[in-house]
């Protein structure tokens, strides 16, 4: 065994066989959903050391702690957050300010949605609004499929603006070095330009069409905003946390801290802030309640795929690709940049978008030499998070907060058919990543 483990590592393609084996079989488990994503991962990695493509202070070296602790720490202040009814009440409040017009009220949701996924997980996002949209659709009697489908589009075009939209994003910025600014000033004007356009083929596709009797309206505008409240004290804390974390996260050169710690240190003030006035006995379950909001199958998930990757990495495989995608392309930054962008688009549509920029972030680093260094590799990276984030609106499957909203739908009697969600969406989609397409062009060429 350990003679035919020792020339499956051999140099040359050979020892490319088992860990590319091993990274393939993981990632048709996760696509395959017959076995839980983190426990596909986990399996993996195991095997990653088990065979000895890693040790295992290299696989602990593999793992990117501070994608990690951004995760875990952003999940911890958003799950305290939402007890305080903050997003209910904003949501009431938007639609009140456009007079309860139900195609103003889609626009205004889906708006809503956009901006709470820039600063918060896109995921967690979409669980606090969808819920308040089936009140208020159901009091104005229209059909909530529109509103569903503009939220999920809204929630991951939003989620690509900044570093802590979009778990893609997260990954990047943190292998990559790259900060909250520099994300908001390279991404943040293309995808105002995306959100604003597929905010209104929506409006003409839905919206101008939608109405409601004076009297369903006015059951909207007699609602009270302050009665989704349901902790003023905790609300209040919760804006000051999140305002502060996001400041931090704009200075982060200048007071020289990694966004990981930012949130970390953010979760920590804001469990503090909503324990103070409880009795010590009555602390321990409530902070119990906080960790139970973290995602810990994504956050397992990350650890397992990041070990993987690192054994591909260690093979060569992602260095040979990466020559292949060059050769391609004949060594042309331009080329490369629009090889990626609709790569990531069309293929993070059918597969899930995180093992797949996970795999492409050290691809795209293997480059640089031959692109003429770090800095001109720099559109690559845009161009990688745009078509990752924005491709995940192509299908049903293409992102997490769409299979969530769907979920709920169902639940509540709404189906989402696959077929038909994507029949809509992947135009829509495309639109979007061709005007990301044009806008690298024009920006960085």
């Amino acid at each position: 065994m350990e003679g035919i483990l020792a020339w499956i590592r051999a140099d040359g393609h050979a020892g490319m066989l088992l860990p590319g084996a091993v990274m393939l079989l993981t990632y048709a488990a996760v696509m395959s959903e017959r076995v839980n994503r983190a426990v596909a991962a986990l399996l993996g990695a195991g095997v990653t050391v088990a065979a000895g493509l890693l040790t295992q202070e290299q696989a602990i070296a593999a793992i990117d702690w501070n994608t990690l602790a951004l995760l875990t720490g952003m999940m911890i202040v958003v799950g305290v957050s939402k007890k305080s009814g903050l997003f209910g009440y904003v949501a009431i409040r938007a639609a009140q300010a456009v007079k309860a017009h139900p195609g103003a009220i889609l626009m205004s949701l889906a708006l809503i949605t956009a901006g709470f996924s820039a600063l918060l997980d896109n995921v967690t996002t979409v669980l606090l609004v969808v819920p308040v949209t089936f009140v208020v659709c159901g009091e104005l009697k229209v059909p909530v499929y529109p509103f569903l489908f503009a939220e999920i589009f809204a929630s991951n075009i939003g989620g690509t603006a900044t570093l802590i939209g979009d778990p893609p994003n997260i990954l990047i910025g943190s292998q990559v070095g790259l900060t909250f600014d520099d994300f908001v000033l390279n991404l943040t004007p293309v995808v105002l330009a995306v959100l604003a356009v597929q905010t209104l083929l929506m409006h003409l596709i839905w919206g101008a069409r939608m109405k409601a009797t004076a009297e369903e309206r006015a059951r909207i505008m007699a609602m009270h905003p302050r009665d989704f409240i349901a902790d003023m004290r905790l609300l209040k804390w919760s804006v000051a946390t999140i305002a502060a974390v996001v400041a931090a996260f704009v200075l982060a050169k200048q007071i020289r801290m990694e966004p990981g710690s930012i949130a970390l240190l953010g979760a920590a003030v804001i469990l503090f802030l909503d324990n103070l006035p409880r009795h010590r006995h009555l602390q321990s379950e409530a902070v119990s309640d906080a960790f139970r909001e973290v995602e810990w199958i994504t956050i397992f998930f990350f650890v397992g795929l990041f070990v993987v990757i690192g054994g591909v990495k260690q093979a060569g495989i992602l260095d040979l690709l990466a020559r292949q995608l060059l050769a391609a392309t004949g060594g042309d930054p331009k080329l490369t940049a629009e090889g990626v962008l609709w790569a990531s688009a069309l293929l993070s549509a059918i597969v899930d978008n995180i093992p797949f920029v996970a795999t492409m972030i050290p691809m795209v680093k293997s480059m640089a030499p031959a692109l003429g260094g770090e800095h001109a590799i720099m559109p690559l990276w845009w161009a990688l998070s745009l078509g990752a984030c924005l491709g995940g609106n192509g299908t049903l499957i293409g992102a997490s907060a769409n299979l969530t909203v769907a979920g709920i739908a169902e639940k509540s009697g709404v189906r989402f058919s696959f077929l038909k969600f994507t029949a809509l969406a992947m135009p829509l989609m495309l639109i979007g990543v061709a005007i990301c397409h044009y806008y690298l062009l024009w920006r960085y060429f």
